[in-house]
């Protein structure tokens, strides 16, 4: 993995992915039933559908979001050095995007569209067992293009992070392939997330295609990974998976996570948490957690516990973003699970 690496790098990982301010209410049950809405996953709709969802709402919080942008602003939370790649208007949504995901200390350098869609957003609804329902209009963020894949940026980190949530736009999948074929043109590494199971089932062929072909770190949950093999049993899964990928991490809530290496399966304990309040963005820290404890040269086993760590922070409040620094957390728990910080 990291050590086949030659060249001097900047970032530890940059993120490609949507760019988006994501909406955050809380709503019962009845509100979902009531508009006939999925519960669970990631829902795309336009933007008269999510401006009908949004007339019914009182927001909770309006923050700056998207799958790969939670991810690299948690590695800079832990006090990694990221990037993010992704497209947003110049309009007062994009420029809230802009400044807050640079104070979050990732750097941010995709020009913004001057014309055609707004910037995306996500509203994000959570219902009191704490499960998180997103309707998602893309708008900008479907803008994406090969032009926008900075070679510079791609050479100067250590993992180029992707989402799967890209692949439902051709122009967006494209430049995912290029900034892959990129980072492994300079010795690089790349990392998937397979983002959401239905993603998953709508482009289960190409996503295992480019899998095999592109992909050194895969990260899913418990559902997705099955679905992508279309398969019933997880255990027989992890087998399939050993074949393609240098490492998958896969979590699995409660039960916590599995690490699947060649023949070697670490498992590791889910982080306890108190009270869970809004599962938005667990799946995304994790990568975080796991990513940095990788570029910092931790064993698989403690990237999996840093993972989870900052998941647990997540996932006890509301937002897909850390309300306290990262680092200071996982340096206290690991020393209090005795391990080296």
């Amino acid at each position: 993995m990291i050590a086949k690496q030659q060249e001097t790098t900047y970032y530890d990982v940059v993120g490609i992915g949507n760019a988006i301010v994501d909406v955050l209410a809380k709503v019962g049950e009845g509100f979902l039933k009531e508009r006939q809405l999925e519960k669970g996953g990631m829902t795309l709709v336009d933007a008269v559908a999510a401006g009908k969802i949004y007339a019914d709402l009182v927001p909770e919080r309006e923050v700056p979001g998207g799958s790969a942008a939670n991810t690299v602003a948690g590695l800079a939370s832990l006090g990694g050095a990221p990037a993010f790649i992704g497209k947003i208007h110049d309009d007062e949504l994009g420029q809230v995007f802009t400044r807050d995901i640079g104070v979050a200390g990732v750097d941010f350098f995709t020009p913004p569209l001057n014309e055609g869609p707004v910037t995306g957003r996500s509203i994000v609804l959570v219902t009191p067992d704490a499960q998180r329902s997103m309707f998602t209009y893309l708008g900008a963020s479907k803008k994406l293009t090969v032009e926008d894949i900075d070679e510079n940026i791609i050479k100067a980190s250590r993992i180029t992070y992707l989402e799967a949530y890209l692949w439902d736009e051709q122009c967006d999948k494209e430049a995912m392939i290029k900034a892959a074929e990129i980072a492994h043109n300079h010795g690089r590494d790349v990392a998937f997330s397979l983002s959401d199971k239905s993603c998953v089932n709508r482009h289960r062929e190409e996503f295992l295609e480019f899998i095999k072909t592109h992909v050194d770190i895969l990260f899913g949950n418990e559902d997705e990974i099955v679905s992508l093999f279309n398969g019933e049993d997880f255990y027989k899964t992890l087998d399939l998976i050993k074949p393609h990928v240098d490492i998958a991490a896969i979590t699995r809530g409660a039960k916590g996570s599995v690490v699947v290496n060649g023949r070697t399966k670490t498992f590791v304990e889910a982080e306890k948490v108190e009270n869970v309040v809004d599962s938005t963005g667990a799946g995304d820290l994790y990568a975080a957690g796991f990513l940095y404890g990788l570029t910092q040269g931790r064993s698989l086993g403690t990237c999996a516990i840093i993972g989870s760590i900052a998941a647990a922070e997540i996932i006890g409040h509301y937002g897909a973003r850390p309300e306290v620094s990262l680092r200071g957390l996982v340096r206290n728990k690991l020393l209090s699970y005795g391990k080296r910080a």
